[in-house]
């Protein structure tokens, strides 16, 4: 395997972003690991190496780089009312889909620039946070982003001009919307709501309501990890990947 850590050129900055890809072969489809609210973490990049294990050059970049350097958090980022979680949510609480697209737009362009990089469509998924950017981005550049993936995401249906399931149709390749069970993020009411919208979108993929998990089960480090449910989602994530991209 072979990894870094790079600060990759955006309009506002750059955006420090942990790289991985295979040692072997000439190059491999480019994957956008968006992460989750508690941010860039050694967690993290283990997941972005396995991905990376089975044919993909991804890229985990930190989305709160605007907010500065010291936007990685310790353990207690989780615990609620903690100063580190008081600190996350002082950045996370700023985010908007708008500039997170331009760094969208920027990552890919830096892909399509190295040579361990095959040319032709990219992924993105995103957990918690980011799985609404990862849909958002599927529609924004639907002529780059052929599969995209939001584990958990958090209010996909919302009041927000910028709400992702007002774009859902816009998107020409293909979706997975993973929900869990137990989401007050993402209550079944609304998931039920989405699945309606989306089914009426027209868009390409599915929507799946995993039972007897909460939001986060597919972080090992995480309380509700779910081994079973975990392995579930990188069956799925990996065959969307190699159907769409390769």
């Amino acid at each position: 395997m072979i990894e870094k850590t790079l600060d990759i050129a955006t309009a506002d900055g750059a955006i420090e972003t942990f790289v991985c890809h295979p040692e072997r072969d000439a190059s491999h489809p480019a994957v956008l690991f968006l992460m989750d609210a508690p941010g860039i973490r050694e967690e993290l990049h283990d997941m972005a190496r396995r991905l990376a294990t089975v044919g993909y050059y991804v890229l985990l970049p930190n989305l709160y780089y605007r907010a500065g350097r010291d936007t990685k958090y310790g353990p207690d980022v989780l615990k609620h009312g903690s100063e580190e979680h008081q600190r996350m949510r002082a950045v996370r609480s700023k985010m908007t889909i708008p500039p997170v697209m331009d760094d969208i737009a920027a990552l890919i362009g830096f892909a399509d620039q190295q040579k361990e990089v095959r040319k032709g469509p990219v992924g993105a998924h995103g957990y918690c946070m980011s799985g609404p950017y990862a849909l958002a981005a599927a529609a924004r550049y639907p002529d780059r982003i052929a599969a995209a993936a939001s584990f958990y995401g958090t209010w996909l249906v919302s009041d927000a001009v910028e709400s992702p399931h007002l774009t859902l149709g816009k998107a020409k390749g293909e979706l997975y919307i993973s929900c869990a069970e137990h989401d007050e993020l993402a209550p079944l009411p609304m998931v039920a709501e989405l699945k309606a919208l989306f089914d009426k979108s027209g868009a390409a993929g599915e929507l799946e309501v995993h039972p007897g998990v909460h939001h986060g089960f597919a972080f090992p480090q995480r309380w509700c990890y779910d081994k079973s449910a975990a392995e579930r989602h990188w069956e799925r994530l990996i065959a969307l990947y190699r159907r769409k991209l390769g």
